[in-house]
């Protein structure tokens, strides 16, 4: 009987331990700005639409009390060069002989940009949570100052041996005055 009511303590202890932990955890993402998203599907880039796109950014967004988003395509065409030239050169990187300025200048978009770039994820939500994962694509994803996105995805083209083997471009924008006010 006395093993019984010592088991039974130990897993009531366990079971507040537990819940300790989990509200500990709760509190702490509330007070963080928790950045963490789960996804409950993954959508590799033969199935993305600009809308699936939105949706997918804009949740993240949601989840942790930003404003969403909306598409431009003009930020689209800029992040796809971007990506090309990431797949063309299997190269992760901003700057492969043009800016980011030079080539949302080349678009046709006017205003201030962010940008992220992935390689590797196969997935739209992987890339995401890959940025999400990172403090200074975090704060790109999630800036209250941008109000559009443009995003694009690339293989490294003829199945050739390569790094990543796959590349994503996230280009933010929005009004350049917000990056002025106090």
């Amino acid at each position: 009987m006395k093993i019984r009511a010592l088991e039974a303590r130990s897993r009531l202890k366990r079971r507040h331990f537990v819940a300790s932990v989990a509200a500990c955890g709760l509190a702490a993402c509330l007070v963080s700005s928790c950045t963490a998203y789960s996804f409950q599907t993954a959508t590799a880039p033969a199935g993305l639409s600009m809308e699936l796109i939105l949706t997918k950014i804009n949740q993240v967004r949601r989840a942790n009390r930003r404003q969403p988003l909306v598409y431009n395509a003009k930020l689209e065409q800029a992040a796809r060069r971007q990506a090309s030239l990431m797949a063309t050169r299997d190269e992760l990187s901003h700057n492969l002989g043009e800016t980011l300025r030079e080539r949302v200048r080349a678009a046709g978009y006017i205003g201030a940009v962010g940008e992220n770039v992935a390689g590797g994820h196969p997935t739209l939500e992987a890339a995401i949570e890959g940025w999400l994962a990172s403090p200074a694509h975090n704060r790109t994803l999630l800036s209250d100052k941008f109000t559009e996105f443009g995003l694009a995805v690339q293989h490294v083209p003829g199945g050739k041996k390569s790094r990543y083997g796959i590349y994503w471009a996230l280009i933010m924008g929005g009004d350049s005055n917000a990056w002025f006010a106090t």
